[in-house]
């Protein structure tokens, strides 16, 4: 672990303890109020009825995994999220009310399963295109102010945000630009057992009037190496059917491209 030196230590809590004051001031209501405009207002995002996103997944030790992905949204809760890694694709759908997923099987035809009622839970829970902060009360969703962090260097509001599932996680919100830094919650590893994840959003970039971070890092408490999924191409309102998130009837034998109208992320969209 990095020695902090005392007087590096001493100027972190007197921020702190100043940044602690300036939250008293605000309620969560107001603290959601400002990280919605930051974002780029509540009625910009209402307008976008689909987005998407293509880019890469880096994971494994300095990211030497580099897998490319996909991610369409639709209003209300639909999300199509797809990996393509040695000509074969994963992929996991939720529409709203259920969800599927294939998964590859090396040698073999892909695994075509439901999602299941824990999985569905989740999928509910990430709240669509703009997430549970947005228009939380009528998602269902509460939040709480709970006190200042300092998360890497910047004065924090830490949030408790109860999600429609019961589930609860922690949530940092820059007290200066009011955007989210980063937000902890429970996961369970492939042997069932409980662990919280930590995701980092970074790289801001503004997107027609719409800030998206265009790098979401992800890692576990006692993790060394994080997975990065790093934005390329962002799409706002591109034609996305229905179809592509009902449940195929056949599987697929080769990858078949869905999102149209891309655009390179900070360049402007075509509707």
């Amino acid at each position: 672990m990095t020695r902090i030196f005392p007087w590096i230590l001493t100027g972190a809590l007197a921020l702190l303890a100043s940044a602690a004051g300036a939250g008293d001031a605000l309620t969560a209501d107001q603290i959601i109020d400002r990280n919605v405009a930051a974002r780029g207002g509540l009625e910009a995002w209402r307008k976008i009825q689909t987005m998407g996103w293509t880019g890469r997944i880096e994971s494994g030790p300095g990211g030497i995994s580099k897998i490319p992905f996909l991610m369409l949204f639709r209003r209300p809760d639909a999300m199509r999220f797809e990996i393509l890694q040695e000509g074969q694709r994963a992929v996991r759908v939720f529409d709203g009310g259920k969800g599927w997923k294939l998964i590859p099987v090396a040698g073999s035809i892909p695994e075509l399963k439901d999602y299941t009622a824990e999985e569905i839970s989740f999928a509910r829970d990430a709240a669509g295109l703009d997430g549970p902060l947005f228009d939380s009360k009528s998602k269902g969703v509460s939040i709480a102010l709970q006190g200042m962090d300092i998360v890497e260097g910047h004065s924090a509001f830490r949030l408790k945000v109860t999600l429609p599932s019961g589930q609860v996680h922690d949530e940092w919100i820059d007290a200066q630009s009011y955007l989210e830094l980063r937000y902890d919650r429970a996961t369970r590893n492939a042997a069932g057992m409980s662990a919280v994840v930590s995701v980092y959003y970074r790289n801001y970039q503004t997107i027609n009037g719409l800030l998206i971070p265009l790098l979401i890092e992800t890692g576990g408490t006692a993790s060394k190496d994080t997975d990065k999924m790093i934005i390329e191409k962002i799409a706002l309102n591109p034609t996305i059917e229905a179809s592509q998130f009902a449940k195929p009837t056949s599987l697929p034998t080769r990858r078949k491209g869905v999102l149209v109208n891309t655009q390179s992320a900070g360049a402007a969209s075509k509707p």
